[in-house]
Parts: structure tokens; sequence; C-alpha cells
């Protein structure tokens, strides 16, 4: 998902900066120091590397920080982020085929497929966007002179597809910057939630922080205790029995904001794994039903969402800029099994009423 200028800065720091890794004791564990359990279960962690994660408080065990003696128990969750050393090589320039919308000398707006990740991070070295942006594009200006991040002023996730602007030049990649962290920018998604929603129209409300059990989700603070404000508004467009299709506008781009607020109000994103809606969540317990879902979770492999839309203010020109992205073939094919699904299954429960009926006139 898209996310506000300053969310993007603080997780691409984060993401240099440490490692993060979740991990839950098996329940035939016997007590053991848990610098010493943490040694046999992370690749290339030393000792001395995770005893000082622990005196920085960065292992957490059960939501609480504990020093490095600490005796693991089963059950416990185990939480650790070890600080990365510096990487001192440049990203590699990949030839990486690219969607260009639009292009001039100030921005290019470019269309991601679902699986490409933006940008390097733990696990993701190469193979990214920024890769392919460093083989097709030269000089590509950075946020800072810390960050390898030529041109990317905001990302969506890797599962997520849809439209990104890239920065050509150091004005364009300010004006941008600003335009997002000022919320003038223009987003749409299309998604495919789980469950009827109840209202035509609706606005999902409640801050947006870090999970506080399981640190690669984020979650609602309604209180507002945590997080940050976040705001999406939706629009149903169209109901299929048991999932439905919405349209969502970002008012606020928080990290994971639609995922986390529809899962909030009840509604996972359809086969979205991080947030549970990788598993049937609403239906029928028929073999037949089970098996229709699982062919449409094969048929879109990923979390049914897509960004649609994406308007902003040209950097130069200062006219208003305006990309349409259609749905790609994974969310097509899903929404028209889905469509058939729910014709059949209508006119079965019509033809089913039907007969009721005529019995009762009958008796």
């Amino acid at each position: 998902m898209q996310e506000d200028f300053e969310d993007y800065l603080e997780e691409v720091q984060q993401h240099q900066l440490y490692e993060h890794f979740a991990i839950t004791v098996g329940k035939g564990q016997s007590l053991l120091r848990i610098d010493k359990f943490l040694m046999t279960r992370i690749e290339n962690a030393t000792r001395n590397k995770i005893q000082q994660a622990a005196e920085n408080g960065n292992i957490l065990v059960n939501n609480l920080p504990v020093k490095s003696n600490y005796k693991v128990k089963p059950d416990d969750h185990i939480q650790i982020m070890l600080e990365n050393p510096p990487r001192e090589h440049e990203i590699i320039p990949e030839n990486i085929p690219l969607t260009i919308v639009y292009e001039d000398d100030q921005v290019v707006v470019i269309d991601k497929p679902a699986g490409l990740v933006v940008h390097p991070g733990h696990g993701n070295y190469t193979g990214t966007l920024v890769n392919a942006l460093r083989y097709h594009f030269e000089n590509l200006p950075s946020l800072s002179a810390e960050l390898e991040r030529p041109g990317l002023v905001h990302r969506i996730d890797k599962d997520t597809s849809g439209l990104l602007v890239i920065a050509k030049t150091e004005h364009a990649m300010n004006h941008l910057a600003n335009q997002f962290a000022n919320h003038t920018t223009e987003r749409l998604y299309n998604a495919l939630v789980w469950g009827n929603v109840a209202e035509e129209k609706g606005t999902i409300t409640g801050h947006i922080g870090r999970h506080l059990k399981d640190r690669l989700q984020m979650a609602v603070f309604e209180d507002g205790s945590q997080g940050k404000h976040a705001v999406t508004h939706f629009t149903v467009l169209e109901r299929l029995s048991y999932v439905t299709f919405v349209q969502c506008q970002l008012e606020t781009g928080r990290t994971h904001q639609i995922r986390t607020h529809f899962k909030h109000i009840g509604h996972p994103l359809f086969n979205d794994a991080r947030y549970g809606g990788d598993r049937i969540l609403k239906g029928t317990t028929f073999t037949k039903y089970r098996q229709f879902v699982e062919n449409c979770f094969a048929t879109c492999p990923r979390q049914a969402l897509h960004a649609r839309t994406l308007g902003f203010t040209h950097p130069t020109t200062e006219e208003r800029m305006h990309f349409e992205s259609p749905l790609p073939q994974d969310m097509v094919q899903l929404l028209e099994r889905w469509r058939n699904y729910s014709t059949h299954s209508t006119q079965a429960l019509e033809d089913h009423t039907a007969i009721d009926r005529n019995a009762k006139e009958l008796e």
C-alpha cells in the first residue's frame, strides 16, 4: 500500500539499520539461555551480537524486553532486532522489464506487477524495482545520502499491484515528497474483501501502528494510544455472495492501511496471508465450496489489492496529472469466478424457494 512520505522514510531507515526476526518456542523446548537459543536459530548471529541486542532492549519475549540470561520456555514468543553491518556495495542494476505508463524529464509513472519488491531489504537485496530503476535510468535522486532508494518517494507492498510515481530530479523528489506529506495526492484502490460489507459507503478511522504481538503486522488502536491517525473511505462496487468488491480512497497513507483497516472491521482482504484472509472466513461447509475457494486462491495467489488510480501535481508545470491502471488479469479472473458462483448460488436459492412455495400451496 502506498505510504505517506514520513511513513516511507521511517520504514526504509529501519530496514537499513535492522534485521527483524520472530520465533515461537516449541512445546518440547527445555530451559535454555536465550542468547544460546537464538544462536542456533538465526544464521550468522554471534553471541556477542545477540547479547548487544538484549542490552539495547531489542529482544522481546511475550512483548517484554529481556536480558541475555533469560531462560526460554515452551510457547514463548520471541521478537528480536539485530543491527545490520554497514553495507557499502552499490545496488546492482538489473534488466528487469518495467511497464511505464508516463515519462518526461521530471517524473516516471510505473505500473508495478504483484510480486515485485519495491526496494531492497532483508532477504531481498536483488530483483527489486530499485534494481530495475538503476538499470533503466541514470542519476535518479534519493531522499538522503544514507538511503539507496533512487527515485522513490512512496511504495506499495510486494504483493499489491498498481501505480507508482518515480522522481527523476531533486526538484521533483522534493515537490512530490511534499505532496505525499500533505496528503494532496489522489489514491484509489480496488480490493476484494471477505464478507458482505454492510454499508454502501463508509469511512474507517483508527490509529495504525505496529502490532503488539506480531511485529510483521500493523494494528488499529481506536483510543489513539499508539500509531498514527489513519482514514480510509470506501464504496461498495459489487456484492458477490461471501465477498465484496470495494473501492478505497486513502485520506492518509499508513503502512498496510487498507489491509489493517478492513481486518479491523471484520473484512480481511481475500487471500491476504499476513492478515488472515488466506483461509475460508465466510460461506458454507460444502466440499464443493471449499474446492471453489481453493481454486480462487490459486487464481489470485496474493492479497486482492490493486492501486488503480494515482493523481498528483506535476513538479514543474503544476498541471494536475491523473493515471489509471486496469485490474490485472489475476484479479479479473478472480472476480469472474465469484460472479459465476454468485449467479449460480442465487439461482439455486431462488429455485429452492420456489419449490418450497409450491409445496406449501399444494398442502
